[in-house]
Parts: C-alpha cells; structure tokens; sequence
C-alpha cells in the first residue's frame, strides 16, 4: 500500500519521490509539514495528491493580512428561526488543511492555528470541539519575500513536525511535467488508493517498528548537543527528540523494514531539528544556517554501530 500510495502521487509530483516519502513519512507520524520554497514548484498540488491518493477531506486557507482567526476555525451565528446560535465549522475541519503563505497571516491569525495543531480541537466560546481523525496542517512559505510578511514565532515552528523544501525539477523531469500537462492537469484523473480507516492503521503500525535503546541513546545525544552549540542560542525541546524517534520509525516502516537504523535518525535530523533551533546573531553574521549547524552536529556525535535486535 506504500508504494502504491507514493506512485500514485508521482503521478502527479515528478521527480521528487524522497520528498514523497519525507510528506508521507508526517502524516503517519501524525504530524505537521511545513513546506517552505519557491511559488510554481508544486507544494499545493503536492498536498493535493496526497490528500485525493489517501482519500482525505482537503481544505485550502489563503492567508493574507485581513484574514481573521474565525475565517479559519468557525464562527456562531444567531438563527432567527430558532432563536438560538449554530456553529458555522470553518476549513480548518478536514483531513489536511493546507495553509498557503502563512506568514502573511497576522500573529493574530497564525495563533488560532496553536490549538488546532497541537489539541486537535477547536475551541469557540468555551466550547471544546473536536477536529476529524486525523488531521494534518500543511503550511507553506515563501522565503524570498520579505514585505508584508510576519515571521512565524519559535512556539508556532515547534509544531510543526518536519520542514521540507522541493526545489526546482532537473531538465528531464521538467521536459516530463510539460508533457504530461499538454491536456490537462494530472492531479484531475488521480484516484484514491487508500482510505481513512488504512491510515489510521498504518499510524498505529508504525508504533510497532522496533527502535533499540542505543538508538534512543542516539537521538537524545543530537538534541542534547544542540543545546550546548556554541553556535546555537536555543536548543531543541524534547518535543523535537519525540518528532525524531516517531519519524525514524515512519521513514523505516516507508523503506521496508520494522527496526529503526541510524542512518533514518541522521537522514531525518536536519528535517525534523533545523526549525526548533536558533542561532546566535554572530552565527547568523558568519553565514551559518539552521541545517548546517545540525548537520556539523550529526558529525560530531557518535554513531552507534552494533546488531538492532
């Protein structure tokens, strides 16, 4: 069923099959996906595909300045009729809701999206609601615009499980997609291959893949380096050790198997740590980045090497 899943959404996505793996990977981690890049590489069209190919409900939210925190979650309204107030969902109920360029949002705004991400409900008026089963939010950013943009706080970033970027497609895969969208678009003719009821199973399965203790070890030895970093002001929260061990086993159970290696903690790392981490203003100075000071990280800790039962 993974792979059909995958091929399913190549139908659409080309060329980009680890970046497949690293969506598909969150959404069994039950977990959030940031998706920052350029306009025009897919990232709709990437959460659309996975939305259809697991027969998810999918939602779009178009964040601009005016946008207010009732325009995602839901609104009361009086009914005259019956002279009594009805909660009006907003598209924040569904499977995968895809928040578009959310730092054009207002704090305001951004803040809603809190409760929905880490509670799994939506809160109106005192009254707890809960959100479908389950439900992943899909944001993305652009990173090239800097006007009329407000920066995602740290609280905010922590929640989202993984960061992921697709990048631009190579001369044959884009000669492909040109091809493929002569007539029409792809994602029109693409059918599910999976139901609600299989991935919740398989977000229970993957709970079942085997992690040993030296890898655990491991992956509290990443965190715990990125808070003494002499490059690093604040560190990664055990949130982050969690997001990492629940992705290792994702990615494992992804790739065939039903024991975590260390290679899946390291090919993970910069994906699931590089947001949860700040950097010194002299780092920022020097040219270092978030996902160049974890992978100098990644190679200073080591690697434990020995059988996994």
């Amino acid at each position: 069923m993974i792979q059909e899943i995958i091929e399913n959404v190549e139908k659409v996505i080309v060329g980009k099959r680890q970046v497949i793996e690293y969506f598909l990977t969150a959404i069994l981690s039950n977990g959030h996906i940031l998706l920052e890049d350029i306009p025009g590489v897919g990232k709709t069209m990437l959460s659309r595909a996975m939305a259809i190919s697991l027969g998810m409900s999918f939602k779009r939210i178009q964040c601009t300045p005016d946008l207010l925190p009732s325009d995602i979650t839901g609104v009361s309204i009086f009914n005259q009729k019956t002279q009594e107030f009805e909660f009006k969902p907003g598209p924040v109920f569904a499977n995968l809701v895809l928040a578009d360029e959310i730092n054009r949002a207002t704090p305001r705004t951004q803040s809603s999206l809190l409760e929905c991400m880490e509670e799994r409900q939506v809160t109106v008026e005192g009254v707890s609601i809960k959100l479908p089963r389950p439900f992943i939010v899909m944001a993305t950013q652009n990173p090239i615009e800097y006007e009329g943009v407000f920066p995602l706080p740290e609280a905010q970033l922590d929640r989202f499980l993984m960061k992921l970027s697709i990048g631009y497609p190579s001369y044959e895969d884009e000669m492909e997609i040109v091809k493929m969208q002569r007539l029409r678009h792809p994602i029109e003719e693409l059918k599910p291959v999976a139901s609600l009821e299989e991935v919740l199973s398989l977000q229970e399965k993957i709970k079942e893949v085997y992690v040993d203790e030296t890898i655990i070890q491991y992956i509290l030895d990443i965190v715990s380096a990125t808070r003494k970093h002499s490059d690093i002001a604040v560190g990664s929260s055990p949130r982050g050790s969690l997001a990492l061990y629940r992705t290792s086993q994702a990615l494992a159970y992804i790739r065939g198997r039903d024991y975590v290696l260390p290679d899946d903690v390291k090919e993970l790392a910069p994906l699931v740590l590089s947001h949860r981490i700040i950097l010194k203003s002299e780092s920022y100075l020097r040219g270092y980045t978030q996902r160049g000071v974890i992978s100098s990280i990644l190679a200073s800790v080591e690697v434990p090497v020995g059988k996994v039962k």
